[in-house]
């Protein structure tokens, strides 16, 4: 019975991490929803940083919210807009590609930080799958065991009215192991594939914000002050004078114990 008790307990909070992981979810993909039709109907990359726009509980706001703030520092030194950050946006120039990096490193803090937030609890609906069939082994195990003992020591009788009981209160462990291992296995396949699609989808916004941001604040077109190769410069001549014998080689020691 204390096995019993054990897979139930374990049924219960697998149930309960499962609702609460698919309500999440589904607050999340609503949230992602309302915030894209915002940032799609901005005029132009931080309008929706300015206004101060806030959308909590969508991954992807936390995604753009960290890039505007890493690339507002770049561009004006603040990392938050107060009274004249716009004014002062308008009037900055651009970035330069490694600062547009930080920027980069910024996103991708961020959709790891998401991903992670998706991905929590979702282990007590995997310890209750792999933990079922094991316990719902162990007791029928038990069980029998504890039937043959009964056997040898000759409380009870070797027929099958006597020895039904036993087995079926070992078996039923097995049973109400299934029960909480099937949906669990279902579950957990179900709400992984729902997180990394997910997951998917916030790579590819923080790529295309990414694509966005490079496009309007970074500059492209910085001189090059990088000195010429050798090889761009051409081989040296060398000029050959006719030297008595020996008068080459000795030139060539003279040059290297110069060098």
């Amino acid at each position: 019975m204390a096995i019993c008790g054990v897979l139930v307990f374990l049924s219960v909070i697998s149930w309960t991490a499962v609702l609460a992981k698919w309500m999440f979810l589904r607050r999340s993909e609503k949230a992602n929803r309302r915030f894209l039709e915002k940032y799609r109907a901005s005029p132009q990359p931080l309008a929706l940083y300015l206004t101060r726009e806030r959308v909590e509980q969508a991954p992807m706001y936390h995604i753009y919210h960290e890039a505007c703030r890493e690339l507002a520092f770049y561009l004006v030194g603040e990392e938050e807009p107060g009274r004249a950050f716009s004014s002062r946006l308008q009037g900055a120039g651009r970035i330069n590609a490694s600062q547009m990096s930080a920027v980069h490193v910024a996103m991708e803090r961020a959709v790891a930080a998401a991903a992670t937030r998706l991905e929590a609890r979702i282990g007590f609906v995997a310890t209750a799958l792999s933990a079922a069939p094991l316990l719902g082994l162990l007791g029928t195990v038990w069980g029998i065991l504890e039937v043959f003992a009964a056997l040898a020591s000759g409380e009870a009788a070797p027929t099958v009215a006597a020895l039904a009981p036993g087995i079926a209160s070992a078996l039923i462990t097995t049973l109400l192991a299934l029960l909480v291992a099937l949906p669990s296995l279902v579950c957990y396949n179900g709400l992984a594939g729902r997180i990394r699609r997910m997951v998917v989808r916030l790579d590819n916004f923080a790529a295309d914000l990414n694509g966005m941001l490079d496009r309007h604040f970074v500059d492209h077109h910085a001189p090059d002050e990088s000195l010429p190769s050798l090889g761009g410069m051409g081989a040296p001549s060398l000029s050959v004078h006719s030297q008595p014998p020996g008068g080459a080689l000795a030139s060539m020691v003279k040059l290297s114990a110069a060098s």
